[in-house]
């Protein structure tokens, strides 16, 4: 059995950007002096621990206040994002033309979060007990808005957002403030990372493709309370790197992507690396989300069953893939350099890997009912993010490797627990983290036995031990 997190598909949104308090005044009985603008894309981002598998939040707006007291909004309709799987990533948001000029504070207004950890939804204590929560935008200095195009960062801080101890239990009730930090980031000419204008793995439907291959528009795949994802309007180039089509212009309506993009320095979204993993649009469903179990009781009609991970009653999907297409995301070129086989199929299947599913099965059966499990047409194994602490450190081949002990309230560790495991592993509670010359250091500090890390990338089951093909590496967040 396999036990997906869905993350549902909605239509575009289409935002109006209301700036107000734009105008600067001359001097001197001379005349007003224009205002200069900045392209400036939103991203989302979070910083988290490993104890929720979920935390999407819809926010009604974003403002900005400059140290004259002038305010800017910078979305004023509903916007939502899943943040946990940007744990150390990024998203684009929406992008907006904003007055140069140093802001010194920032508000939000709230619509909606679910926290979710391990197959149960968190109960909010704070809106269980009557009160609205509030949402805290923090500013750890000025941000100078200038040049022609730069980045805010939107990073949900996950532990102060929805405290508590310990792992996850029925009906645990916490209280709900999302609470973020806004920062500036500068996008690099050519930007490599997330700290620089990088983003990874972003998966959505293209809403639009111009046929002569000019660009495309993408629907960011969503989830519970998502019914407002961001839309990307995404270019491409002689160097973006396509898989499944054969370049931008081979893009049409209704096609599941998995893509990289980098921020250019116009503030505009240029596709690295686009990968088709099914080009049949029909009946199309795009999920996302951990593994829950591999193995499992074949179906007569459609293999084997699996199921959501944290999803709520009624929102759950089950998908029966014994006949789908199992690969690996393209977005890392030296799996074959590993030193062992990298290998990811029903048979080397870990519960709690992340994994992408198209199906284009009918969501109704003959009977008027949704099919048990929904047949699933590919299942790619695609990157996550991991926080723990490193035990060991040692080399092998071109590779420096971390040994990570994770926490017990991790998914790994606590779904190897569950019933009805076929693959067992040694020892879920620890995962060997594989970093090469290409993986990117964003860590502050150096990496040392007892540290505390966060690691992105590919986690394959290498004969019962958790081994990790590392992207990125960023400062860990206490567990």
């Amino acid at each position: 059995m396999r036990r997906l997190e869905r993350y549902s598909l909605f239509p575009v949104l289409s935002l109006a950007l209301a700036i107000s308090g734009c105008g600067a005044g001359g001097g001197g009985g001379t005349g007003s002096t224009e205002t200069a603008y900045t392209s400036v894309v939103v991203l989302a981002s979070s910083r988290a621990n490993d104890q929720l598998n979920q935390f999407p939040v819809t926010l009604k707006s974003l403002t900005l206040t400059s140290q004259s007291g002038v305010t800017t909004t910078l979305f004023s309709e509903p916007l939502s994002a899943e943040y946990i799987h940007l744990n150390g990533t990024l998203q684009p948001l929406v992008t907006v033309s904003l007055p140069q000029g140093v802001y010194t504070s920032a508000t939000a207004e709230f619509d909606g979060a679910q926290p979710v950890c391990i197959g149960a939804s968190l109960i909010d204590g704070a809106m269980t007990s009557g009160n609205t929560p509030t949402v805290t935008v923090n500013l750890p200095s000025p941000i100078t808005v200038t040049g022609t195009a730069m980045g805010l960062v939107l990073n949900l801080q996950v532990s102060q957002s929805a405290p508590f101890s310990g792992g996850c239990v029925k009906n645990l009730s916490v209280p709900v403030s999302p609470v973020f930090n806004l920062t500036p980031l500068t996008i690099a000419a050519q930007p490599t990372n997330s700290a620089n204008g990088k983003a990874l793995g972003l998966a959505g439907v293209v809403a639009s493709a111009d046929a002569a291959g000019a660009g495309f528009t993408v629907t960011a795949a969503g989830g519970y309370l998502n019914s407002n994802p961001p839309t990307w309007q995404v270019s491409s180039n002689s160097s973006t790197v396509f898989d499944g089509v054969s370049s931008a212009a081979a893009l049409s309506a209704g096609m599941p992507v998995d893509m990289d993009i980098a921020l250019q320095q116009d503030g505009s979204l240029l596709a690295t690396r686009v990968a088709v993993w099914d080009t049949d649009t029909t009946n199309l469903s795009l999920s996302i989300g951990q593994v829950e179990s591999p193995g499992g009781a074949p179906s007569t009609e459609n293999g084997l069953d699996a199921q959501v991970v944290g999803g709520l009653p009624g929102l759950s999907d089950e998908f029966g893939y014994a006949n789908a297409t199992s690969q690996i995301s393209d977005q890392f070129t030296n799996v074959q350099d590993l030193p062992f086989s990298a290998t990811f199929d029903l048979a080397h299947a870990a519960a709690g890997q992340n994994v992408l599913i198209v199906s284009n099965a009918s969501p109704i059966n003959v009977n008027g009912n949704p099919p048990i499990p929904l047949p699933a047409d590919t299942a790619t194994l695609v990157p996550q993010t991991i926080d723990g602490t490193v035990s060991a450190i040692s080399t092998s081949g071109e590779f420096t490797t971390y040994t990570v002990t994770l926490a017990s309230y991790d998914l790994f560790p606590t779904l190897a627990e569950w019933g009805g495991q076929t693959t067992i592993l040694t020892n879920p509670g620890s995962v060997v983290v594989y970093a090469d010359s290409d993986t990117q250091m964003l860590n502050s500090s150096s990496i040392g036995v007892g540290g505390v890390f966060r690691f992105y990338g590919l986690v394959f089951n290498d004969n019962g031990t958790l081994a990790m093909d590392c992207a990125q590496i960023s400062d860990g967040v206490p567990e």
